[in-house]
Formats: structure tokens, C-alpha cells, sequence
């Protein structure tokens, strides 16, 4: 899939796959952000991405990043839409700093990763009821 792609920094690297295997590639910080204790901020992830008509760019913590840094995903994903792709557009990373010290993102590091899905708009069918019983709450099988 040819995908276009605008970085804001031209120094930095494109997102890369790290290996023959990765479904998702990394995105590179654009700059160094410091994250405040017990704060949340956004980290700026250097490329505007036109997501190819038919498919959205889900943005997903790297799972070492609760680990080694300290930060979580306060939204578990972003979500990027096909049509996010003006000169403003660039893709950031929101990130909660869970710890009692400041956090510092380096410009040049990995903290995210993109996943592109294919995806299919509903059309909506509306019925008086599915005529299935209810199978109850959360958690309610196990």
C-alpha cells in the first residue's frame, strides 16, 4: 500500500517497521517534551499521514511505555480518519505521566506506533428488536 507522508522535521527518519514481522510501525518524536508528574501532554509525532480512502491509522502505545517511561495512553488509541491530513494535521501522542517525576520524551525516540486498519461505514438498519435475549452486563459470562 503507497501511502503519502509529510514530515515537519526532514532531519528525523520516516516511521519505520522494525522488523520482517511488525503489523504496526513507530513513530519518531519530533522534539523533546517534558511530561509533569500525575499530567497528561501531548507529544508531537513529526509526519502529517493521508490515510489511504477505505482505511483509518490507529495510533497505539508502544508496550514498553508504562515500563521504561512511566507514561500510559490515557485513551488506550488514537484514532486518525482519512480525511485528517491538512498542513496543520501533524499526528501528536497523548500521554499521562503516572509517576512522581517529571518525564522526559526525547526528540528521536520511539513512544507509539501506527496500525492500519480497513475499515467499512455502516448503514444503519433500524429494528423494533433483534429478538435475542439479553446475556446481561460486564463480566457477565465469566
Amino acid at each position: 500500500m503507497k501511502v503519502s507522508i509529510q514530515r515537519i522535521d526532514a532531519t528525523l527518519p520516516l516511521p519505520s517497521y522494525q522488523t520482517s514481522g511488525s503489523a504496526a510501525f513507530d513513530f519518531v518524536t519530533r522534539e523533546t517534551t517534558v511530561i509533569q508528574p500525575k499530567s497528561m501532554g501531548l507529544v508531537p509525532g513529526n509526519v502529517v499521514v493521508k490515510v489511504p480512502e477505505g482505511y483509518a491509522l490507529l495510533v497505539l502505545p508502544r508496550s514498553s511505555l508504562p515500563r521504561k517511561k512511566g507514561l500510559i495512553c490515557p485513551h488506550s488509541l488514537g484514532l486518525i480518519d482519512h480525511d485528517y491530513h491538512g498542513p496543520k494535521d501533524e499526528i501528536f501522542v497523548q500521554v499521562q505521566n503516572v509517576t512522581d517525576l517529571p518525564v522526559t520524551v526525547e526528540r528521536g525516540e520511539r513512544i507509539a506506533q501506527g496500525l492500519f486498519v480497513k475499515i467499512d461505514r455502516a448503514e444503519w438498519q433500524e429494528v423494533a428488536s433483534h429478538g435475542a435475549e439479553t446475556r446481561g452486563g460486564f463480566g457477565s459470562t465469566g
